[in-house]
């Protein structure tokens, strides 16, 4: 069968391409996923349908995850890196927070020949997807499919209240939404969770489309690469219980994710010629873009012990931010402290368990300078690509994170801490002894803040870095796009989750208007 669309990853963008291209009857989309899918709230694993307030069950240790594994610093050991793999994507696995990112960021990516994204044009998508619970006004959606709520302050554990005192009595203004483009300072994270179900595209989107049947959903398929007519991509060849076919469409789209799109690509000849011929892939297009300019929000995390009996157990974990500028810089929010009401152990690799320690903050650089590169290791899709973020490599960033933890241990040493905190469990006092010291910790331990983008940017003909242009379409082919994290120009100020789906809305609503 010939389908008008392919899409390849049914995550955060692809759930919402493929729904609403099928509000036309006369559309057919074929949406391939390589996790499983799970068509009713119901039969959705623990670790996918709740908060981790909810279950034991650790998204480190299940099979909807691809954990990947990455390179975070020149100190850094591997790190682990989650992705979701699963209808719904990392949005079936992720925090739930519920941020677009600073107007700035989206102003700044059209001023660089993305005209069609900037801040004006992108906010009727946000309202588009979102049904936020506590705010009715320009900014917000109030019939989407994506719930957006924030936690009251009635329900806020005694860590979150302490730290919100903290930062209101450090100067730091209060904040009820941080979604607001004028915020900045403390207040409650808004985040995608409904009674304890995490609302992934899976349930908001596919929810409202699985059932057309003009949509064909296809789990557990791995594509291996995009089929080429000379410069026009005809279809994708995907593995499937051990059987290989090609799914033929009239336009292809690829939504696998800021590591799966470039991937791809390169793996169908597609991205820098060198590493190509390397592994004996016939280039097909030489971008040398393809897998540069990886970024993401570099977060260290800080942890202190709690008084003896303190009860740890089904705290919320994520309640409370603190959104602001760091000294020097010209980058309006570019810092972000998450409150954490309980900390756990985290292994070498970075992944979170499930031994309580006490209270945490994560410290993320929000508009990090420094970038990294994603690169083939195997012409074999099952292989990886090697994921090299070079975290803290320019000297900006290393200022601002050495503020930020110094930040974050003067906001402990507030009073409304004394009955909760017991002593810092890290970094220690001999990470912290000397400035070269406070260094080392923070390349030793620095780790992904889960929102790697931009590995396949966008941008006009004339950027030899670009891969797709604003309209997502694949510079020098036809029939290909690339819709997802990857082809944000730069990382924004925010979770990612959400930009992206907004990126979902923003692409279909091109394809439905014939750009």
């Amino acid at each position: 069968m010939l389908y008008d669309y392919v899409i390849v990853g049914a995550g955060s963008a692809g759930a919402i391409l493929a729904t609403r291209l099928t509000e036309n009857p006369a559309t057919s989309v074929l949406l391939l996923e390589a996790g499983r899918d799970f068509p009713h709230i119901e039969q959705l694993p623990e670790e996918v349908r709740f908060n981790s307030s909810r279950t034991d069950k650790l998204i480190s240790d299940s099979e909807h995850n691809w954990n990947f594994e990455g390179k975070a610093s020149s100190l850094g050991e591997p790190m682990n890196v989650p992705r979701g793999k699963v209808t719904g994507g990392s949005s079936a696995i992720n925090a739930q927070i519920f941020l677009r990112g600073e107007s700035d960021d989206y102003d700044t990516w059209a001023s660089w020949g993305n005209s069609e994204w900037s801040y004006q044009k992108v906010l009727p998508f946000f309202r588009r997807l979102e049904n936020d619970q506590d705010f009715r006004d320009d900014y917000h959606g109030s019939d989407g499919p994506i719930y957006a709520r924030r936690e009251p302050r009635e329900n806020w554990a005694p860590p979150q209240a302490a730290f919100y005192n903290a930062c209101r009595s450090a100067g730091f203004a209060d904040v009820p939404d941080h979604n607001n483009p004028d915020s900045t300072g403390v207040g409650p994270m808004p985040r995608n969770d409904l009674d304890g179900t995490r609302v992934s595209t899976a349930i908001g989107y596919l929810g409202m489309s699985r059932h057309r049947l003009n949509l064909t959903i296809r789990s557990e398929c791995l594509a291996n690469r995009v089929v080429f007519n000379d410069d026009r991509a005809v279809g994708v060849e995907v593995e499937s219980g051990g059987e290989t076919f090609t799914a033929e469409g009239r336009e292809i789209i690829l939504s696998a994710g800021a590591v799966g799109s470039p991937h791809l690509l390169m793996l169908s000849g597609v991205g820098p010629r060198a590493q190509l011929e390397q592994y004996g892939i016939s280039v097909v297009r030489d971008l040398p873009g393809v897998g540069q300019n990886l970024r993401d929000h570099p977060q260290l995390a800080l942890a202190w012990s709690t008084k003896p009996g303190y009860d740890l157990r089904r705290l919320n974990t994520f309640g409370l931010s603190l959104r602001y500028t760091a000294t020097g810089s010209h980058l309006r929010n570019d810092m972000m402290i998450i409150m954490l009401s309980y900390a756990t152990d985290w292994d070498s690799r970075g992944v979170m368990g499930s031994r309580p320690l006490g209270i945490g903050m994560i410290a993320h650089l929000y508009l990090a300078l420094s970038s990294g590169e994603l690169r083939l290791q195997s012409a074999d899709p099952r292989v990886q690509p090697f994921l090299d973020y070079r975290m803290l490599s320019h000297p900006f960033d290393i200022e601002r994170m050495k503020e930020e933890v110094r930040l974050c241990m003067k906001l402990a040493d507030h009073p409304d801490f004394a009955e909760i905190i017991d002593c810092r469990v890290r970094p220690t006092d001999e990470e912290l002894a000397t400035e070269e010291a406070l260094e080392d910790w923070m390349l030793r331990t620095v780790s992904t803040g889960h929102h790697i983008s931009c590995t396949c940017k966008m941008g006009p003909a004339d950027d030899p870095m670009a891969v797709v242009d604003q309209f997502g379409r694949v510079h020098g082919l036809r029939g290909l796009r690339v819709a997802d994290a990857s082809i944000m120009p730069d990382c924004v100020r925010a979770n990612t989750n959400v930009p992206t789906m907004m990126i979902g809305e923003r692409v279909a609503d091109f394809l439905a208007s014939g750009r």
